[in-house]
């Protein structure tokens, strides 16, 4: 309840700036709304019912975006932050907001006894900036007009027609009809009845929660069961496929007395009939008298007494005592065409409470009274009496006074209790009407300590008692029954059978089942003998129908076959085969989904369509793995990888045939090529694999070899491949097996695509390539062996800094954090140098040649080279031991910074000024920086990433068979330069000369003397 501008006098707006867009049922108001509202920057629409504003919420987040979308309703709440849009119930929508438009629909509900009141509040309040529409029946265009002056009125006529179609027995109903009932026990007899005589019924009643009738709904509008039994809810905007709306009861209790439904209301339960451009029927069943011509003129023609007043009851409430508020309930209404509405549960609940002395000595003062008030509004969902209703209210009231909160041992008790999914229909429908009480008070702001928990129990208690409750209704509504079409086949031993063009089968006009592809699906409203009776009638209808079709399925073109996901050969979307693990995982074994009459030729000619379509698609789109093997131009080595990207979909880890590939030659490396076949960094793979269609045929392949369609991930991954996805998060949950068939490896928490991986390669590359000294540092170098991660790195894998750490080690790098300040100043010294370097070249350039002294040798040149401050000098590295991995916390690079501005720049470095008074908070330590550097691998470093690099263990054999040759003994794994094993003379290393770089000035000089000297 919102109290704000409590004390404010009631006052009624004018219509200015306001539409209302009235008519019948079945003109799109509702749809209109919607559109009206995406188009502007902000809106809140109000329903009637919180089903419909469910089903309006997931046609608006269709259009634009869950992101921007918030459902608010007494027992649900989702609010992304941000939300542009609000779909609410009318209770749910605040007395005023600041959004540009504004829609409530059902307008004419402002009349209605016991929510009117609610109805007429928003009407007359609530506005949105730039528009504001009012949305209902026709009848109601003379009372707004009235009360809003300047309202802008627009007429919809209905899309279709709606025609009186007399009385019908319930067995005798149309296909796809609603059968409308106002009691529960009138609801469950015709649903007994028509699952008898019809086969299935779908029950939508008020009392069920939200979730049990959207699986009703769905039930119905699935096609599962022709018939639906509903109350009145239906009337209420719920998009529902039905032609025919039969009353099987025009008279209802409406919460004070049972009386005759008005001609208003029997108009716009009848328009749920026909939708947008389909006309529709409606009539009476069951005890209804037929209706009078008058009465079906009225509705057919949608004409209907004008609405003359609307329920009213202020919103100014006078929290000032018990008294007070009660007395301020009774406040007349200000203008002409309001009435004050009768007491509303909240105020019975408030009658009663007040002659409690415990609650009346708790209530004082504003606060506390507002509090009540607040309390009051606790929904009566299991609609018991007002007094036992008031017992729960007083107590949450009392909890909430006391101590601030409900307590949490009661709220476990009353949840407890409404938890067993056990007993039957009525049972659970009292269950879910006592959860949903506690989930309003779990969305209830600042009612519970711990509110999100008692959410999300109470979501998860009413969720499965409404799947109880489906499961209930769908065993008792929805099973085998007998039919005016069985009582006729029982009168016939053989009745005459037909199958329509689009495979409907029909006995003597009746429907008894479906051709799908070549299987017959016999309709289940047959049983016993009426069965065998009816099957013996579809197969003489069927018998020619199988070679038809097969003929046909053999000369059809691949545009009209499909392979789903799950395995299913579809033809024009009908099953016809499934697809299971041969010897070869690229040759599975097709079984056709046939009766036992489709033989001989006609069932071999089904059989070789199907096989060379699955053929077709298996060498067309994996074409490359076909190719490597099977071919024949590959040999010794060659035809080894070849063979291992075959058994492994085309992907390979480069560490696990490192020797195989170094012992390729170029001959060898260029024929895999010309086969698809790229080399990188850390893969061997096949590029044209890593497309949706190819990954997805290969995930399909795997898993009917492994028998893992059902397991979980299969079919996701795929999916984040067609999205275009770089890397994904992955889910424990999901077989690791399809990151893998999909082109992704897994690397920590993410999988990253292994051509993306190669991009990153080639970032990498340049940074450990280059030395100091040699040009402009690259972007990521560090000091010639190792590097950092850029934000180029980042942005092209979708990865965090987090995740690049363990991206990095999982590729085969090892990180060594340094202080953000060291790294900030080395960085900053290559770059000067390499300009100051670049600068001194260009000067010298400049300067004219100066003779060289006679008598200068090469030794002095060199001497002089080396001395000179600005130049650095190559020289090899020394084979060093394996160093230890740091100890110290490992840290990474924010996202969005460059290593360079994450160690100048850290945020702790340069905080804000503070306002004088506030405590000086402790600044925190600049974070590390991870400089990454190549693994070991036997004691030597490496100069291509991944484990077992073959050039360097080439090179390392070489060293080795060459020191053994020259008698030299060759030092272990582990050992430093000049380390001295027992037993062996100590050799020191001999010392190398300096290389000078030959773009240097001074190399210029030595190839000048030397030439002079010639």
């Amino acid at each position: 309840m919102n109290f704000q501008n409590q004390n404010a006098s009631p006052r009624v707006l004018s219509g200015r700036n306001v539409t209302a867009i009235l008519g019948p049922t079945n003109t799109g108001k509702t749809h209109l709304a919607i559109e009206r509202m995406v188009a502007h920057s902000s809106g809140i629409i109000g329903l009637p019912l919180r089903l419909l504003a469910r089903e309006v919420y997931s046609r608006v987040v269709a259009k634009v975006g869950e992101h921007h979308v918030a459902l608010i309703t007494g027992e649900e709440k989702i609010a992304p932050p941000g939300a542009r849009f609000s779909v609410c119930t009318v209770e749910a929508m605040p007395r005023e907001a600041d959004v540009a438009f504004v829609a409530i629909d059902e307008v004419q509900l402002a009349a209605d006894l016991e929510r009117g009141h609610i109805f007429t509040d928003r009407i007359l309040h609530l506005r949105g900036r730039e528009e504001t529409l009012l949305l209902g029946a026709g009848t109601m265009r003379g009372i707004l007009e009235k009360l809003l002056p300047g309202l802008s009125v627009i007429t919809r006529p209905r899309m279709s027609v709606l025609t009186y179609s007399g009385s019908r027995k319930i067995t005798r109903l149309p296909r796809r009809s609603a059968i409308v009932a106002f009691s529960s026990d009138e609801v469950y007899a015709i649903g007994e009845l028509i699952r008898r005589q019809r086969g299935g019924v779908a029950v939508v009643l008020g009392a069920l929660s939200p979730r049990t009738r959207n699986a009703q709904v769905a039930l119905y509008q699935s096609g599962d069961v022709d018939y639906l039994v509903a109350t009145d809810a239906i009337g209420m905007g719920l998009n529902l496929d039905v032609d025919h709306v039969a009353f099987a009861q025009n008279r209802k209790f409406d919460g004070f007395q049972y009386r005759d439904l008005n001609p208003a209301e029997l108009g716009q339960i009848a328009g749920r009939a026909g939708r947008h451009l389909r006309d529709g029927t409606f009539g009476v069943t069951g005890q209804v008298d037929p209706f009078a011509d008058e009465l079906v003129h009225r509705i057919e023609a949608h004409e209907f007494d004008p609405v003359k007043v609307l329920q009213w009851r202020t919103a100014s409430f006078d929290l000032s005592s018990v008294d007070a508020l009660k007395a301020s309930l009774d406040t007349p209404p200000p203008v002409d065409g309001l009435t004050r509405a009768l007491p509303a549960a909240d105020a019975k609940v408030l009658e009663f409470l007040s002659r409690e002395g415990d609650v009346r000595a708790l209530a004082e003062g504003r606060e506390r009274v507002g509090l009540l008030w607040e309390a009051c509004v606790l929904p009566d969902y299991r609609r018991i009496a007002p007094a036992q209703h008031a017992e729960i209210v007083g107590a949450v009231f009392s909890d909430l006074a006391r101590m601030g909160h409900v307590d949490e041992d009661y709220m476990a008790e009353q949840v407890k209790r409404a938890s067993s999914t056990e007993g039957d229909i009525d049972t659970l429908s009292q269950r879910i009407a006592q959860i949903r009480t506690w989930t309003f008070v779990s969305h209830r702001p600042g009612w519970l300590a711990d509110a999100t928990h008692w959410q999300e129990k109470t979501r998860e208690i009413e969720d499965s008692l409404s799947d109880a409750l489906h499961e209930r209704l769908t065993k008792r509504f929805v099973d085998r029954r007998t039919s005016v079409l069985m009582k006729r086949l029982r009168e016939n031993a053989m009745p005459e059978a037909e199958i329509s063009p689009v495979g409907e089968v029909l006995v003597e006009g009746h429907h008894v089942g479906e051709m799908l592809g070549f299987r017959f699906t016999a309709d289940r409203s047959a049983e016993g003998e009426d069965a065998r009776a009816v099957k013996a009638a579809a197969q003489k209808a069927l018998a020619a129908e199988f070679e038809t079709r097969a003929d046909r399925f053999a000369a059809s073109g691949n545009g009209d076959l499909a392979l789903d996901s799950d395995g299913l050969l579809r033809w024009l979307g009908q099953p016809i085969a499934t697809l299971v693990a041969g010897e070869d995982a690229l040759k599975p074994r097709i079984v056709l989904l046939a009766d036992e009459q489709l033989t001989g030729p006609a069932r071999d000619k089904v059989a070789a369509r199907a096989e060379r379509f699955v053929t077709y698609q298996v060498e067309s789109l994996l074409k490359p793995l076909v190719d490597l093997r099977d071919t024949e131009s590959l040999s010794g080595m060659a035809r080894g990888i070849a063979f291992q990207l075959a058994e492994n979909f085309g992907v390979l880890n480069r560490r696990t045939v490192a020797e195989d590939v170094r012992a390729l030659d170029q001959d060898a490396r260029a024929s895999l090529r010309r086969l698809g076949v790229r080399f990188g960094a850390y893969h061997i793979f096949v590029p044209a694999l890593i497309k949706p269609a190819p990954a997805g045929l290969l995930s399909l392949l795997w898993a009917l070899k492994n028998d893992a369609k059902d397991k979980p991930g299969y079919g996701d991954v795929v999916t984040a491949l067609a999205a275009g996805r770089t890397s994904i998060v992955t889910d424990p949950a999901f077989e690791k097996a399809f990151y893998g068939l999909a082109g992704y490896r897994n690397l920590g928490r993410r999988a990253v695509r292994v051509d993306i991986l190669e991009r990153l390669a080639d970032l990498i590359r340049p940074a450990l390539s280059w030395k100091p000294g040699t040009g402009a540092r690259p972007e990521g170098g560090y000091d010639g062996a190792a590097f950092v991660v850029t934000p180029a790195m980042m942005s092209i894998l979708g990865a965090t800094a987090d995740d690049m750490e363990a991206i990095l080690k999982g590729l085969g790098y090892r990180g060594e954090p340094k202080p953000a300040e060291e790294v900030a100043a080395h960085l900053k010294a290559l770059d000067e140098a390499a300009a100051e370097k670049d600068a001194t070249q260009k000067a010298e350039e400049a300067k004219p040649a100066e003779p060289v002294a006679e008598g200068a040798d090469a030794a002095t040149q060199t001497e002089a080279a080396a001395t000179q401050p600005n130049e650095e000098v190559a020289v090899e590295p020394a084979v060093a031991e394996t160093p230890e991995e740091p100890s110290a916390p490992e840290a990474e690079i924010e996202p969005d910074a460059t290593p360079e501005t994450a160690a100048e720049a850290p945020a702790s470095e340069t905080p804000a000024e503070k306002p004088a008074g506030e405590e000086e908070e402790e600044e925190e330590e600049p974070k590390p920086v991870l400089i990454w550097r190549q693994a070991r691998f036997d004691g030597r470093k490496r100069h291509g990433a991944g484990k077992g690099n073959p050039r360097q263990q080439a090179r390392g054999r070489q060293e080795r068979d060459g020191a053994q040759k020259r008698g030299k003994p060759h030092r272990k794994d582990g050992e430093k330069p000049g380390f001295k094993r027992k037993g062996a003379p100590h050799r020191p290393r001999e010392e190398r000369p300096a290389r000078i770089d030959p773009d240097s000035p001074f190399a210029k000089l030595a190839a000048l003397k030397d030439q002079l000297k010639k």
